[in-house]
């Protein structure tokens, strides 16, 4: 009885975002937001960070690329597990944006968006006026729409999001707790993760410079 009611709710949720909130705007910008939630995208964006970031941005990137990597490995398995077709495949009259194959339950994009917003969001902050302004705030509000878009374009429901998001943020803060335990542990030396966090590619960029001059 209680399956059926999650499962009337969450179609008329979805049917509620992808239809009944339908405009021009939406149908632009959605299908463009959507693509912020993709693994490869936050694997640029850590890449970046580590780029440019510094000491502390090498770390994030690190921690943020485990994060995503937990988060999809879990999403890989419950989708093979689970199989819940998306709903543009079991549904009538779904405004379909962006079209997408696998599995619908839970949501990938989601769930990667989520676990890089924890993950980054929560080791950088700002001090203003004595208080301290944490970039977590506007990057899971970014994570929501993210979120949001996945149900407006027509390719998952809103509990696959609801998912997705917990997975993403759980992953994310178990990286966080083991951080030190990551950085010492005998894999860290094996690949030489130490090397990796002491590289500074800025002073690398300036040397090859030089001998180009």
């Amino acid at each position: 009885m209680l399956e059926a009611i999650l499962a009337d709710q969450n179609i008329y949720l979805f049917y509620l975002i992808n239809g009944g909130l339908e405009n021009s705007f939406f149908n632009f910008i959605m299908p463009l937001l959507t693509n912020f939630g993709n693994f490869f995208v936050w694997t640029i964006i850590c890449l970046l960070i580590y780029l440019f970031g510094g000491r502390l941005g090498r770390e994030v990137a690190v921690l943020g690329l485990l994060a995503l990597i937990l988060s999809n490995v879990l999403v890989i398995l419950l989708k093979f597990i689970i199989a819940e077709p998306r709903p543009f495949l079991a549904l009538p009259n779904v405004d379909l944006l962006t079209p997408e194959s696998g599995s619908s339950f839970p949501s990938g994009h989601t769930a990667s968006v989520f676990a890089a917003a924890t993950a980054i969001g929560l080791k950088y902050h700002q001090k203003a006026k004595g208080k301290k302004y944490w970039l977590i705030y506007p990057l899971l509000l970014f994570a929501m729409v993210v979120g949001f878009s996945r149900i407006y374009v027509g390719v998952h429901y809103p509990y696959d999001v609801i998912v997705g998001a917990l997975l993403g943020v759980i992953c994310a803060l178990i990286i966080l707790k083991y951080e030190d335990m990551i950085f010492k542990s005998k894999f860290a030396h094996i690949i030489r993760l130490d090397k990796v966090l002491a590289f500074e590619p800025r002073d690398r960029l300036k040397r090859i410079f030089n001998k180009t001059t």
